[in-house]
């Protein structure tokens, strides 16, 4: 079967990361069906020779993979904190104010949305999910319920609205037709407005080995220059960039019309170059990630098994996607990791899938007084390690296992 690029077209020859075979790493396995047949898939990125865009082929269409989705963003507050200082910042940056237009893409259940109603500003949000969009809805947020791309956004158009700020906070990411998604921002974008996006950087992917972000809901793994590329071919021109700590290291760009008048900022060209530098326009670079994930799997492996030869118990904290990439890829069951705990109740009482790892509570965690836990979503460690400062009572340890298997002091 011929492979072709989702931006540009391009058959795609060269493998970046070959993680054999998982099933969506949202499809937690609920009550009542521990006995049903799971979906395996395919997780395989390749690379882009043309544009440099990384990416894994679509198995399940948008409709079955998040028409009802798990992730609340809400239940960290590390990510709540990184939003308000967002939006305190965007505010004074471009001069949103009351008589401004904000429409968020992928507005989860609404907490962004109530950042901006909480300061006077209009807001309103595109959630595909069709069960997280409810709770916004229920929260009085003005919420569509639709998938973005250049229909909707010509739909908002005739019937008045435009975006005087848009916003796409890990969602760019997601979309299979990303060419049909950029140019619906072309459309729904003021004449003066300002679109901001955040997504994983690819190159901190790269640099500290984060294969367990690649799962087939991400179905693009992004640089800036080949975001400006895509960019710029629907008339839109990136002219600044921040790197962001979130996800491991993200980028925040910030784009316009390309008739716009802002000035390309010094570091946009400094990030432009040192991606470069790097070799990000070099395929030799990319091909060398594969070999180092499969040395990551092993010393993975080989703590584990240590910890379990000298009969310690090991527990986990955290059920992301990341996480359920991590533990297919590594055959990792609950030989290895009992069990696992997270905050958000749409995930607890579940069994992740493929691992069949059970899901608790986090109070779990005191009632059973595991001797090590592993944090899944290592992106928000320190988060985490503060929670969980007791398990030190007992003589507790903490484990990450990436960018290194390692046990922590």
């Amino acid at each position: 079967m011929i492979q072709k690029c989702r931006f540009c077209g391009n058959e795609l020859t060269i493998s970046f990361a070959d993680l054999k075979v998982s099933p969506l790493s949202n499809s937690y396995i609920r009550p009542g069906d521990e006995f049903k047949m799971e979906a395996f898939f395919p997780l395989h990125a390749f690379l882009c020779e043309k544009c440099f865009l990384v990416q894994v082929m679509a198995y399940e269409t948008p409709e079955s993979i998040f028409r009802e989705y798990s992730y609340f963003s809400s239940y960290s507050s590390f990510w709540l904190e990184h939003c308000e200082r967002y939006v305190d910042e965007v505010l004074g940056l471009y001069g949103v104010n009351k008589d401004s237009q904000v429409i968020e893409v992928a507005s989860n259940d609404g907490y962004m949305l109530e950042m901006f109603k909480r300061r006077g500003i209009p807001a309103l949000g595109i959630e595909p999910a069709r069960n997280i969009a409810e709770i916004a809805k229920a929260k009085g947020l003005e919420t569509i319920s639709e998938f973005f791309g250049a229909g909707l956004a010509t739909d908002m158009v005739r019937s008045g609205r435009t975006a005087d700020l848009w916003i796409g906070n890990n969602v760019l990411a997601h979309v299979p037709d990303i060419n049909d998604f950029i140019a619906g921002i072309k459309i729904l974008l003021a004449p003066e407005g300002v679109a901001t996006l955040e997504f994983p950087h690819l190159l901190e992917l790269i640099r500290h080995k984060q294969f367990d972000t690649i799962y087939h809901e991400h179905f693009s793994y992004l640089s800036l220059g080949t975001v400006q590329r895509m960019f710029a071919t629907h008339g839109l021109d990136v002219f600044d960039v921040e790197k962001l700590p979130t996800h491991g290291g993200s980028l925040r760009i910030h784009a316009q019309h390309k008739e716009s008048a802002r000035p390309r900022s010094a570091r946009f060209d400094a990030l432009l170059a040192e991606e470069r530098a790097e070799g990000m326009e070099d395929t030799a670079f990319y091909s060398s990630f594969d070999p180092r994930i499969r040395e990551a799997k092993r010393s993975i492996l080989k703590l584990l098994f240590s910890l379990k030869e000298k009969g310690a118990s090991v527990a986990g904290y955290g059920a992301p996607a990341k996480g359920n990439t991590l533990l297919n890829y590594c055959g990792i069951s609950i030989d290895l990791i009992e069990y696992t705990v997270d905050k958000s109740p749409h995930k607890q009482n579940a069994l992740l899938p493929g691992s069949r790892i059970p899901v608790f509570h986090p109070s779990h965690i005191e009632q059973t007084k595991p001797d090590y836990l592993v944090i899944l979503p290592w992106n928000i460690r320190e988060e985490i390690m503060e929670q969980c400062a007791f398990i030190r009572s007992w003589g507790g340890k903490f484990v990450t296992l990436i960018p290194e298997a390692r046990v922590l002091d």
